[in-house]
């Protein structure tokens, strides 16, 4: 049987935009990976007579219902009162559980249990308890008039505790299939260039389906199967992804890659390559995106911020005839550039960035968005011009580290290195 279900957040701090849901990103994620629908994202505040709505609502359009936020001892956690209202159960005092939350106290806070928080040991008729080991609130599934509801804390770190430890182990016994996907991502071929190029594959699959996302200045194509097994669904994904990948070819930078920089860091550590950089626009970009990376040290050799057109000609070495013939925002500075970074830290190949990222033109007047890209390697020195227009300054600055990347990336795997 397959299973719809409807994920429900409460808490008015999400709908003020102080803390993002990403409860409900999670939940999703798992349940996809024990094969249950996710059809619809609620958000509610802590308000009782709105929840009972949502509740109603959901409950006629989905089987399964998980709820976060409302499970804590004050006053406005209301979440099993409501939920239990709706369906027309009782609630149910356990004092094992509220032993179990007094001890929780005396050993991880050194209090005595404020009495506010026995409600938390209320439960409804039947319902599946969900022990809480990080905190004080458990959570509950249960089942009435054919919807399973799974009531779980709000808190992000007990939320996915309980849910790796006892929600998902209750949600796998409800479906008997599993829903597998695999990321393509791809760079430099836009979205809707790309939808045109596959629409007549993807509007006639089913399953497996096969969907776009679009990502700043990328594009992420997610093939998904649905099958009983992890096994069968991937022997449906094999062929589908391998003639994507066969037919987009070298604008694939990678399957289920975390970013480009992920992409070019696998690729220098398969080849036993360091990487340094020089950046002026991007202020610094390339070198925070790859040493956020696990095991960065073994590939990057470290990076300089050359923003001023002193710090390009006194630490990276670019001459000043360059500087003052071309400008600190040209294809010879960028190509000087990536030597200089590339000579000082001794990599084996460096990229480097100058551009105008605005919101003004630079004082020789060239336009905000005007990008030039520098790689140096042991095969020579090469560069990328790049225009992006009026963006915003983020963007720019976003697009160019994507750009220098890709550039790298390209070089590293024997692709061409202009599109």
């Amino acid at each position: 049987m397959s299973h719809t279900a409807e994920i429900i957040a409460v808490g008015t701090e999400l709908l003020l935009g102080n803390i993002a849901n990403t409860n409900a990103q999670e939940l999703s994620q798992a349940l996809s990976s024990v094969g249950i629908n996710v059809y619809w994202h609620t958000v509610v505040g802590d308000n009782p007579a709105r929840l009972a709505e949502a509740v109603d609502i959901a409950r006629r359009r989905a089987d399964v219902i998980l709820t976060t936020g409302g499970l804590g001892p004050t006053y406005d956690d209301l979440t099993k009162q409501t939920v239990c209202a709706a369906f027309g159960l009782p609630l149910v005092f356990h004092p094992e559980i509220l032993e179990g939350i007094r001890a929780y106290f005396e050993k991880n806070v050194h209090l005595t249990m404020p009495e506010n928080n026995r409600p938390q040991a209320e439960f409804p008729d039947g319902a599946v308890i969900f022990p809480n080991s990080v905190g004080t609130a458990p959570g509950c599934a249960f089942q009435c008039d054919g919807v399973h509801v799974v009531m779980l804390p709000g808190p992000p770190f007990e939320m996915r505790t309980m849910l790796r430890d006892h929600a998902l182990p209750y949600l796998r016994t409800l479906s008997k299939e599993v829903i597998v996907s695999h990321d393509i991502m791809t760079f430099g071929l836009g979205e809707s260039p790309m939808e045109e190029l596959l629409r007549e594959r993807m509007t006639h699959m089913e399953n497996p389906s096969l969907a776009t996302y679009a990502k700043p200045s990328e594009v992420r194509l997610r093939a998904t199967a649905k099958a009983p097994t992890a096994e069968a669904a991937e022997d449906m994904l094999r062929p589908v992804v391998d003639e994507v990948c066969a037919l987009l070819g070298d604008v694939v930078y990678g399957v289920d890659v975390a970013s480009l920089e992920a992409a070019c860091s696998a690729l220098l550590r398969q080849k036993g390559m360091t990487l340094s950089s020089a950046e002026s626009c991007t202020g610094g970009q390339i070198a925070q995106r790859m040493t956020a990376l696990a095991g960065a040290s073994q590939v990057y050799r470290g990076g300089v911020v050359s923003y001023w057109t002193d710090m390009k000609a006194d630490v990276l070495g670019v001459s000043r005839e360059i500087l003052d013939q071309y400008g600190a925002v040209s294809e010879q500075t960028a190509r000087a550039m990536a030597q200089g970074a590339r000579r000082i830290t001794g990599a084996d190949v460096a990229v480097s960035v100058t551009g105008v990222a605005g919101p003004d033109p630079d004082e020789r007047g060239n336009g905000v968005g005007l990008v030039f890209i520098g790689l140096d390697t042991p095969e020579g020195t090469f560069c990328r011009r790049c225009d992006f227009g009026q963006r915003r300054r983020d963007r720019i600055q976003e697009l160019a580290a994507n750009h220098a990347f890709d550039l790298l990336r390209r070089y590293l795997s024997g692709a061409p290195l202009t599109r």
